[in-house]
């Protein structure tokens, strides 16, 4: 309990001594004395049940004063105890559990558990288990457990195999893979959990419809698919049919990725348990929950329905945006660091989507503050039990989303580097999952518009991170992206006049002039809510997520390739096709765009300027474009109206003999995007219109990236011979810029 606990516990036990003994007192006076001593007695018992009274009330006081300080050094302790407003906690489950389980899906990951009696899988050791967060309909947050999906991916088989020489192949690939587990700490005792023979076609190259002999190869935890893949691709004994070196084939498709396809569901959408197959964790004898979320249950993932993004399930349920910003103290001249400068200010905005307001203002501040007029302003002494609070209030505040301008790279690295230099030991458990500490990752994204550059990734489970500034960085070009200058550009609004020099003065000068930092705190973190809502960031990223069919996080944090390799996936799947894994070796590149200079001068004439309307997708379209249309030198012998010859001498087949995946990806993106412009037009609710401008957009942008995706040379699946084709023929433009 603490010092202070320690105090209150003796100050109750004397205090009951001293009761005691006055009574006894008490009584023996009555018993002996005249009547001017029972007159005596009952003043007495007054004056002492008075003194009693007031004794316990103060002990009782310093025992509970003494027990909120100690719960500081718990990571489920909190220090809010008397100032926590009821409007901070999500909405109260029923009082009835549900009958079906439904939840917009918002993140998703995997982890390496135990079996949970009642699902399928194995029953004993390790197995791998998914886990779904989002949010009802009605605000609660939910965690989703789901069982028996296995990892797995494809090798080319040579010609004359049977299921005969499976299992000799399973035996030695399953000995090779316990082999090379370092002190196998899962306690495997089968890594291959078994081999499957399949017929396919590979999705580079047209084969004139003939199938080819695969094998599927299934795993006990994804970790094993690299390993497992090597060993393939270097050889191993076949049965009878001696050692054979195999060609993967999706190999490099992320755990998550390969369930999403495979169940069909995707970012940002519905889903639903039905009744009786989901169980709700809670205490004994049921599974102990390991989430902060409200509902946390177990379900097999056969049994998740997936429900398309159109009609009623285009709506968002009221997510949670946390905005942050934070202010230290600086040395002249030198930016902040961890190890020295401390955080003086934590400013918090909290907004529910659809709102057109934060419905909680408020900051943390290291000394006195004067009040702030519809702003919460709490006050603390020491700096790590301001982070120690902040990181409570996260917690209890269970945001969905949590934003920022530049918090990616200071706001939310400065606070951990500095709790861990403080040593509060329960600051970095952030994320939904009570025991797993939050943790930084270096990223690095890279395109030819950005070039490369390198973020921190916040591991916050179950909560999405979106940095505005990063969102602006990729979507804008402007000529200053400090938060003033995109403010004044987008709102025509800036932030609090504060240089950045006195903000040191401003912290140790007294309690009014800490008052002015906290506006500027608070103002930072109100701003970037409003760009996100101007902008419509949220909707435009989680119609992206529906129309790609990845996470919102995958979203945020990774490029365009693994959106495209979702779309290929989906529709691979379709048709039999197989994705190869293409080593990436560097190789030539290839001419960029044909760009025609303008004439420059003054025209008293109107000047009519011309588009092309989906330039690259038309092409890719028109011309049947495709990896699976792609004629190899040698192949399948067609005649000369079959296939077209591009100016760089590659063959790929006509659409009637064979219609393209990325042309049928891009005909249903562009259809899509026609369906949805033309429902925009009509429409007359601002949410939905807003839903369907950014769905829009959404797919204008996953369009244009399927090219990019295919001229991508470090990329996943690299294919020169279709990313040099639509920028070829210069001729084209020549002719249009020189028509009369």
């Amino acid at each position: 309990m603490g010092l202070y606990g320690l105090y209150g516990l003796y100050g109750l036990y004397g205090s009951l001594w001293v009761s005691m003994v006055s009574m006894v007192s008490m009584v023996s006076m009555g018993l002996y004395g005249s009547l001017w001593s029972l007159w005596s007695l009952w003043v007495s018992m007054c004056l002492y049940g008075l003194y009693v009274f007031l004794w316990v009330s103060m002990v009782s006081m310093v025992s509970l004063y003494g027990l909120c300080v100690s719960l500081w050094s718990l990571p489920t302790g909190s220090l809010f105890v008397g100032d926590v407003n009821p409007k901070w906690w999500r909405p109260p489950l029923p009082r009835t559990p549900p009958d079906t389980l439904c939840f917009l899906q918002l993140d998703i990951d995997h982890y390496v558990g135990s079996p949970v009696p009642g699902m399928p899988g194995a029953t004993h050791g390790p197995v791998p288990i998914l886990r779904l967060f989002g949010v009802t309909a009605e605000g609660n947050s939910v965690c989703l457990h789901l069982h028996g999906f296995t990892p797995y991916f494809y090798v080319l088989a040579p010609q004359g195999v049977g299921v005969q020489h499976l299992e000799p192949l399973r035996q030695e690939l399953d000995s090779a893979l316990l082999r090379e587990l370092r002190g196998n700490r899962e306690g495997l005792s089968r890594a291959v959990l078994g081999l499957e023979l399949c017929y396919k076609q590979s999705l580079l190259g047209y084969h004139g419809g003939q199938l080819s002999p695969f094998v599927r190869v299934l795993l006990a935890l994804p970790r094993l698919v690299p390993p497992a893949r090597r060993l393939l691709e270097q050889g191993l004994p076949w049965g009878d049919m001696g050692v054979h070196r195999a060609a993967p084939y999706e190999s490099n498709v992320d755990f998550e990725i390969r369930f999403m396809v495979d169940s069909g569901l995707v970012g940002c959408s519905w889903v639903e348990v039905p009744s009786g197959q989901f169980h709700l964790r809670g205490p004994p004898p049921g599974v102990p929950p390991v989430s902060r979320c409200q509902l946390e249950a177990d379900a097999a993932w056969g049994g998740l329905r997936c429900h398309p993004p159109e009609g009623q399930w285009m709506g968002l349920p009221p997510l949670r945006i946390l905005s942050v910003d934070i202010e230290c103290e600086g040395r002249k001249g030198i930016f902040p660091e961890p190890e020295q400068d401390a955080v003086i200010q934590v400013g918090c905005a909290v907004q529910r989507q659809g709102d057109p307001e934060p419905f909680l203002r408020l900051v943390l501040v290291l000394s006195s503050c004067a009040p702030i007029p519809g702003a919460a302003v709490i006050c603390f002494q020491r700096e790590r039990d301001l982070l120690q609070s902040w990181a409570e209030f996260v917690r209890i505040l269970d945001p969905d989303i949590i934003t920022g301008y530049n918090i990616q790279n200071f706001d939310l690295p400065y606070l951990l580097q500095r709790a861990r230099v403080l040593k509060v030991d329960s600051f970095p458990f952030l994320g939904r999952i009570r025991l797993r500490r939050s943790e930084l990752r270096d990223s690095t994204f890279q395109s030819r518009q950005l070039g490369r550059r390198e973020n921190k990734v916040l591991s916050a489970e179950g909560r999405v991170v979106l940095d505005m500034l990063q969102v602006l960085l990729r979507e804008h070009k402007l000529r200053s992206y400090t938060l003033n200058a995109v403010s004044f550009h987008f709102l025509q609004e800036q932030k609090e006049d504060v240089p950045h020099g006195i903000i040191t003065d401003l912290q140790r000068g007294s309690a009014q002039s800490r008052r002015r930092l906290a506006l500027y705190c608070l103002k930072d973190t109100i701003l970037p809510l409003r760009l996100a809502q101007r902008l419509r960031v949220l909707l435009s990223h989680v119609e992206l997520a529906r129309v790609t069919g990845v996470a919102l996080s995958t979203i945020l944090c990774r490029g365009q390739q693994v959106r495209v390799v979702a779309q290929l996936l989906r529709q691979a799947m379709r048709e039999d096709l197989l994705m190869p894994v293409v080593k990436v070796e560097g190789g030539e590149d290839y001419e960029g765009a044909t760009v025609i200079e303008p004439l420059k001068g003054y025209y008293d004439v109107p000047i009519v300027t011309l588009d092309f309307c989906s330039l690259y997708p038309s092409i890719m379209m028109a011309h049947n474009l495709c990896y699976s249309t792609l004629l190899p030198p040698g192949g399948v012998q067609l005649g000369p109206t079959d296939y077209i010859r591009t100016p760089s001498g590659d063959l790929f087949v006509t659409s009637g003999v064979r219609r393209g995946l990325l042309p049928r990806v891009l005909e249903g993106l562009l259809e899509a995007r026609s369906r949805v412009k033309q429902e925009l037009a009509q429409e007359q609710d601002v949410f939905r219109r807003q839903v369907l401008h950014g769905r829009q957009m959404a797919l204008k942008v996953s369009a244009n990236s399927v090219y990019g995706f295919t001229g991508a040379q470090a990329g996943k699946l690299p294919c020169l011979e279709v990313s040099q084709c639509p920028i070829v023929p210069h001729s084209t433009l020549h002719n249009t810029h020189s028509a009369p």
